[in-house]
C-alpha cells in the first residue's frame, strides 16, 4: 500500500550547478550533496530504463519537511532532449512544483533581485491562496504559494 509522497526528481545537465541554484537562489537546504551512482546497484535499479545508467544525484529540500524533497539528477551516460522545454502546462505529465512561502510579495521580490525568471507579471488570489509562477534555468516550472490560513494544508485553504 502506498502511504505517502517521497520525492520528485528533476533532471538537469549539471548537478552541481543546479544544487548551487536551488541552495543559493531558492533557499533550499542541501540534504545530501552531489554523489555519483554507478555500477551494479544503479544497473539493478535503472538498467531496464537506460542502457548503461550512471547518475550524479543530490537531495535538496527543507530540513523539517520529511520525505518531501527534490532529487536533482544528472544522467552521466545518457543524452537527453529539449522535449520538456517545449512542453506546456496543459501537456500530460508532471507540470510544476509547488513551494510554500510566508510572504509572497517579499519572496517574489527577493527572487527577482536574484535574477529568477517569472512566468507571470504579478500575484494571483485564488481558492484561499496567493500564487506566482517562475521557471528555473533548466525550464522546471515552480509555483510560489502563500497560504491564507497558515495552519491548514495547501489543499484545504478554500472555505
Amino acid at each position: 500500500m502506498i502511504t505517502g509522497l517521497a520525492h520528485s526528481g528533476v533532471c538537469v545537465p549539471d548537478c552541481e550547478a543546479a544544487v548551487a541554484y536551488y541552495r543559493d537562489v531558492l533557499g533550499f537546504t542541501v540534504l545530501s550533496p552531489p554523489y555519483v551512482m554507478d555500477g551494479d546497484a544503479i544497473r539493478s535499479d535503472m538498467g531496464e530504463l537506460l542502457a548503461d545508467p550512471a547518475v550524479k544525484a543530490a537531495i535538496v529540500g527543507f530540513s523539517d519537511d520529511g520525505d518531501r524533497v527534490l532529487e536533482v539528477i544528472e544522467y552521466l551516460r545518457a543524452d537527453g532532449s529539449d522535449a520538456r522545454r517545449t512542453a506546456g502546462l496543459a501537456d500530460p505529465g508532471l507540470t510544476h512544483v509547488g513551494l510554500i512561502c510566508d510572504d509572497l510579495d517579499e519572496t517574489r521580490k527577493s527572487l527577482e533581485d536574484k535574477g529568477v525568471h517569472f512566468l507571470v507579471d504579478g500575484v494571483a488570489d485564488i481558492a484561499g491562496v496567493r500564487t506566482s509562477w517562475f521557471a528555473d534555468p533548466w525550464g522546471v516550472v515552480f509555483i510560489l504559494v502563500e497560504k491564507g490560513k497558515p495552519g491548514r494544508p495547501y489543499f484545504a485553504q478554500y472555505g
